[in-house]
């Protein structure tokens, strides 16, 4: 499968495969990949606008200078992927996705949806994850400093290791037990 329009709007790409190809300033709008593989791919200046991926793999993909806006994944696995090299992210949902070894270091990504998901040795350094929704979501090993989660929703969500006075916990929602982890950084003994 080969790209050869500038544009595409609302079409629907099912069950293709790229591997280390370059795709630039492609513009993706109301589109649905289904079923679809990017290993290694480069896309550069790229746009995709109100996209959606289902049970898609997404593996060492580089979004150079790219624009993702509200933008669902839903039983994807996107892994390795630094979405710091994108130029907009905003209004993301992952469902059900792989998002290990992602980075997400210094972004400002206020309501980012990512619920029921496995987002192991991930960075969140730095990054404004306020208002995001976490339901249900195993963080082992992902990295949380100086993170805003003002308002941020934990619930259900495991393995993290948070501390509160590292980052903004204003309102956050956790819940019991994965909760008395936020106790760990602090130098008490719990009997």
């Amino acid at each position: 499968m080969s790209f050869s329009k500038e544009n595409y709007y609302q079409e629907n790409f099912t069950k293709f495969s790229l591997s280390d190809e370059i795709i630039k300033s492609i513009t993706y709008e109301e589109c649905v990949f289904d079923g679809c593989t990017f290993i290694n791919t480069k896309f550069l200046n790229c746009r995709f606008i109100s996209c959606k991926f289902t049970e898609c793999i997404l593996s060492a993909v580089s979004p150079m200078d790219c624009r993702l806006i509200d933008i669902s994944f839903y039983k994807c696995k996107t892994i390795g992927i630094d979405w710091t090299k994108t130029q907009q992210f905003r209004e993301i949902v992952f469902k059900n996705c792989q998002l290990n070894y992602s980075n997400f270091k210094l972004l400002k990504i206020p309501d980012i949806k990512i619920t029921d998901c496995e987002v192991k040795d991930a960075d969140f350094a730095e990054a404004d994850l306020s208002n995001g929704d976490f339901k249900n979501t195993d963080f082992e090993n992902s990295r949380f400093f100086k993170t805003n989660l003002s308002n941020a929703n934990f619930k259900g969500a495991r393995n993290y290791s948070i501390d509160p006075g590292n980052n903004t916990l204003k309102k956050t929602r956790f819940s019991y037990p994965e909760a008395l982890s936020l106790l760990n950084g602090l130098d008490i003994i719990i009997e």
